[in-house]
């Protein structure tokens, strides 16, 4: 069984070396095989050029395949992997056409893991881990009021005037602040246009509390059935975003202004421009310290009283092994594909698991990639 995993980005590399090391068989495919000599040649010389259809000559049945090239890949290759009878990786979310495909992919007895690196993918397990505590407790009661948060961020270790820092374009980060968010507040819906329409304070519980800005993010609503709460709980707030260092909202507000302006060829030849302006001014530099905040807390109250609420933080930085974000989104991927490996994970279009065992095996993992990782319990 071979592993082809194709993409050597930033993001990529410490998983894929990992698998390397371990004496898994790996073929690396790269659009520029020059990069991906540059970080992994000095473990194995079976790197090649990506095709896909010189790919799919050498795809063989149980073999998986790990997309880390951009999104628009991950469907045709899952794709490719359903007519092999070959298994797919990959840490992005979930579209719409690749969950179309997980009838195909039970049919063909083939697994398509994906939302398995930092967000989506450690938080997912957090709250995996959070609600089957919650449901084993003696706390837990169906008249219940649950309240939920997952804030994420990729922060700078050391704060910049403009609050953020780049590790690659930041044009994905412009284009995401035009989109919309649905969440629920005061147990009703939330739909809001715009990120800074929603900005809030959260105190992570770190273990010197630290205040951050977050606003909710894509469609959290879906996740509540993904994160197995019962169709009956009784939820007030349910919400899933990004964390910010304090001060970002200020920092950026000509650029909210700004944005809200842009549309058609016009804007989004504007936000290139941006982007490109942004990376000189703020990328990291060599060898600069990043910073990842994960925060994700499950509470239940009863006739307003706190009966049961956990968070679990993790704090993480760049250091000697690298970006706390390199480490973090590939690491997990390398594991999702040691699960697919050893049968863990079913045939279907799958996230991160919810299986006890395997996420509590790979959180383990991931308390060795974070400098801090626990559980807090607010009622202790």
């Amino acid at each position: 069984m071979t592993i082809h995993w194709c993409g050597t980005g930033l993001s990529a590399i410490p998983g894929l070396r990992r698998l390397i090391e371990a004496g898994q068989d790996v073929t690396v495919w790269n659009r520029t095989v020059d990069k991906a000599q540059e970080a992994v040649g000095d473990l194995t010389d079976k790197i090649k050029a990506f095709d896909i259809d010189v790919l799919g000559g050498e795809l063989a049945a149980d073999d998986v395949v790990v997309s880390m090239l951009p999104g628009d890949w991950h469907v045709p290759l899952a794709e490719l992997c359903i007519a092999k009878g070959a298994n797919f990786v990959s840490s992005s979310y979930i579209a719409p056409e690749m969950k179309a495909l997980d009838e195909k992919a039970r049919a063909a007895g083939v697994a398509c893991v994906n939302e398995v690196g930092l967000d989506p993918g450690i938080d997912h397990l957090m709250a995996h881990a959070l609600v089957a505590d919650y449901k084993a407790s003696s706390a837990y009661d169906v008249s219940n009021a649950i309240s939920f948060i997952s804030y994420c961020g990729g922060i700078p270790k050391h704060p910049n005037p403009f609050r953020y820092k780049f590790s690659w374009s930041p044009l994905g980060v412009l284009k995401a602040l035009r989109s919309p968010s649905r969440s629920i507040r005061d147990f009703a819906p939330l739909d809001v246009a715009r990120p800074w329409d929603a900005i809030s304070s959260y105190i992570a519980p770190l273990p010197a509390p630290e205040s951050f800005e977050v606003y909710p993010n894509r469609d959290s609503i879906p996740f509540m059935e993904d994160y197995n709460f019962d169709a009956d709980w009784n939820v007030k707030e349910f919400v899933r975003g990004t964390l910010r260092l304090n001060g970002w909202a200020e920092a950026w507000d000509e650029v909210f202004k700004e944005i809200e302006t842009l549309s058609g060829p016009e804007g989004d030849a504007r936000l290139k421009e941006m982007s490109d302006q942004f990376w000189n001014e703020n990328a990291y530099d060599d060898g600069e310290p990043d910073r990842v905040v994960l925060c994700v807390g499950l509470k239940a109250e009863n006739d307003g009283k706190e009966v049961w609420n956990k968070t679990y933080v993790m704090d993480a930085w760049g250091d000697e092994r690298g970006t706390a974000m390199a480490r973090l989104v590939s690491i997990p991927v390398s594991l999702a594909v040691e699960s697919v490996l050893n049968r863990e994970i079913a045939a279907g279009v799958h996230a991160a698991p919810s299986d006890p065992k395997l996420f509590t095996r790979w959180l383990k993992e991931i308390d060795t990639l974070a400098q801090h990782l626990q559980i807090v319990d607010h009622t202790a």
